[in-house]
């Protein structure tokens, strides 16, 4: 599937365009200056005392190459995330932030086993943040830029919760809550560890995504599919090594690759934040360039907008910078996260038309 030959979109086009956002982190898009206020009222010490240091700071830390030291610079988030008023104000700010940058739907991710240190239970959490949602969602209306956030639910990997926040997930799925996720270190602790939670959750008709393929390779892919049955998967970078490019011939994809694609299923890609962990090595040599055109259902996104100083503009703009993407590729990759949401059909089929219509008045 090559990419269309056209005049390349301004920056300004760019930001205009509508945007659906499938993998982004609760927890890894808070403002530094929000940082900064809510932990001097907690009494949280950072690492930088003004918002562009501390900004730089998250971004350098996470400039690291290891899935690892990435996950290590959540402890200054998350420990201004563990009171009601703070989620709430976080999660109103995350759509806010998201709105002006274009997006129209989102599906905003976050673990709400992180935010019990200081009394909360898990729902209280998700009331917290669903008010914040819809405070931001309100705001955004109001300033002419509609849109939809929902919830995913993350279970961590290497804790044992999956199952209680499976049923959190179930028990929320009509006010807010849009599916289950897991995330955390992928190598030692596999997707299978929770699969009577996936069992339930296919009991339960409730959708999930599995993070796989961004810090470990093809065993992490296929468990999560396979046993787990995944309807997404979170990265899915790591597929790239089961696809063949040899010299003067066609691409030749492996097993496991032409199962992905040929049953549709997504890659969340998140090409700023996979260049950080390690998972691409830049962004011109970012997999999603041949996934794109081997005609996977490739999703563009952020995964944590703080640490990777990102946002669905940059993102979008970088892949133009890179390959020479015109509108209608990015309008290809917006429909695409459309159709993989978690949001039911008819709402899907609504925004989409929306979509392809802000796109025919800007191309």
């Amino acid at each position: 599937m090559e990419p269309t030959a056209v005049e390349a979109p301004t920056r300004e086009q760019v930001h205009a365009v509508p945007k659906v956002l499938l993998h982004d982190h609760l927890d890894g898009g808070l403002r530094p200056a929000t940082i900064l206020e809510l932990a001097a009222k907690i009494g949280h010490e950072l690492p930088a005392s003004d918002p562009a240091a501390l900004e730089e700071w998250f971004v350098t830390s996470a400039d690291s190459g290891s899935l690892e030291r990435y996950l290590e610079t959540f402890v200054h988030t998350l420990a201004v995330m563990q009171e009601a008023d703070h989620l709430t104000r976080v999660a109103r700010e995350c759509v806010e932030d998201l709105a002006a940058d274009g997006v129209v739907y989102a599906e905003v991710r976050y673990a709400p086993e992180l935010c019990l240190e200081q009394g909360l239970d898990l729902e209280a959490v998700v009331t917290a943040v669903q008010r914040g949602f819809e405070e931001g969602m309100a705001a955004a209306a109001e300033v002419g830029r509609p849109v939809v956030v929902r919830q995913l639910l993350t279970a961590m990997r290497q804790q044992a919760r999956a199952q209680e926040i499976a049923e959190l997930a179930v028990a929320w799925r009509d006010r807010g809550v849009a599916g289950f996720d897991i995330a955390g270190p992928e190598k030692g602790y596999p997707p299978t560890r929770f699969l009577a939670a996936f069992e339930y959750l296919a009991a339960e008709n409730m959708r999930f995504t599995i993070h796989a393929g961004e810090g470990f390779g093809l065993p992490s892919i296929w468990e999560a599919v396979h046993p787990c049955g995944a309807d997404r998967l979170g990265h899915g970078v790591r597929l790239v090594d089961d696809i063949w490019v040899p010299a003067g011939a066609p691409p030749r994809l492996g097993r496991l690759a032409a199962y992905v694609r040929d049953r549709r299923i997504p890659l969340e890609l998140c090409p700023a934040s996979n260049v950080q962990t390690g998972a691409a090595p830049s962004i011109v040599e970012h997999p999603i360039g041949l996934l794109r055109d081997l005609g996977f259902r490739v999703t563009v996104n952020t995964d944590n907008r703080l640490m990777s100083r990102t946002s669905m503009t940059a993102e979008m703009w970088s892949l133009v910078d890179a390959f020479g993407w015109g509108l209608r590729d990015l309008e290809w990759l917006t429909v695409n996260a459309m159709k993989s949401a978690f949001y039911p059909y008819d709402e899907r089929v609504a925004l989409i038309h929306r979509i392809k219509e802000a796109y025919a008045a800007v191309v």
